[in-house]
């Protein structure tokens, strides 16, 4: 079957859905399963999620979703009950996504093969407003990097993986949703690298791991737009990751059993968040 990704449309559908979704919800801005096979899924925009595949947080709404994307990093343990989960990741690191469809046999009709797009956005929504101009600039200072990479010798299931070279914060794939599929990103760019130096010192600027899966058209062509989620993240140079989430472990040790109560727990796993377009 063809691949005929028409890039402009789903550039299209994915910016639509981003602004809208931004607008209504924020304020600004790996290793393999078991050897059993299981199957996989997909999402697109953005607003708030919840976590965890083993142990999942009570107010989770008990929902199924009939897809599912896993992240396999902790969630920071400093985030109000309320608040979108926070999830640290070390730069150029490599942490698996596991695509899991969540469907029982016989209750959607089945889908043979999806095409999906992983990408790095920004979650400020300022910086959306500049997302060319800040990507431009990243470039020009990291001639030949890119911001986002597959780790395709750890992935499994994911078939003709793409990286297009004038869109460094996006990687394509396919899949087949009736085998175990899960890829390994490598995210390389770190939050700092986008904050205004102010006095000596810096905050990083949390970005989205967005993914958009579609399936094929009459055409063959994978246009039609299935599933949608994402999380938000912070990016450290490496180890720096590991030693924020030790020092957000040890602050919330430090609180009284009350205050403790107001924040989330961490969890061993991100679930991204299924968004409507």
């Amino acid at each position: 079957m063809a691949w005929a990704l028409k890039l402009p449309l789903t550039d299209e559908v994915i910016e639509s859905g981003l602004v809208q979704d931004f607008d209504a919800s924020l304020s600004g801005i790996g290793q393999e399963l078991g050897a059993g096979a299981y199957s996989m899924s997909d999402v697109l925009a953005l607003p708030i999620f919840k976590q965890e595949e083993s142990n999942l947080p009570p107010d989770s709404d008990n929902k199924i979703l009939p897809f599912q994307y896993v992240l396999c990093a902790a969630t920071s343990p400093a985030v109000k009950l309320h608040d979108e989960t926070l999830t640290y990741l070390n730069q150029g690191q490599s942490y698996e996504i596991r695509m899991l469809d969540n469907r029982k046999i016989g209750e959607l009709p089945e889908i043979t093969g999806k095409m999906s797009i992983i990408r790095v956005v920004f979650h400020d929504r300022r910086l959306q407003y500049t997302e060319h101009q800040q990507l431009e600039g990243w470039r020009w200072n990291r001639p030949g990097d890119r911001i986002l990479d597959l780790d395709i010798p750890m992935s499994v299931g994911i078939i003709d993986p793409r990286a297009n070279p004038t869109q460094l914060n996006t990687v394509e794939f396919l899949w087949d949703p009736s085998k175990r599929t899960s890829v390994f990103i490598q995210v390389h760019c770190i939050s700092t690298e986008f904050t205004m130096r102010k006095h000596g010192g810096e905050k990083g600027v949390p970005f989205r791991i967005q993914i958009d899966t579609f399936k094929e058209n009459e055409n063959e062509e994978y246009t039609e737009h299935l599933h949608s989620a994402s999380c938000q993240v912070k990016v450290f140079k490496p180890k720096g990751a590991d030693r924020k989430q030790k020092t957000d472990r040890e602050k919330m040790e430090k609180r009284a059993p009350q205050e403790k109560e107001k924040y989330q727990p961490s969890y061993e796993t991100t679930i991204l968040t299924e968004v409507s377009m």
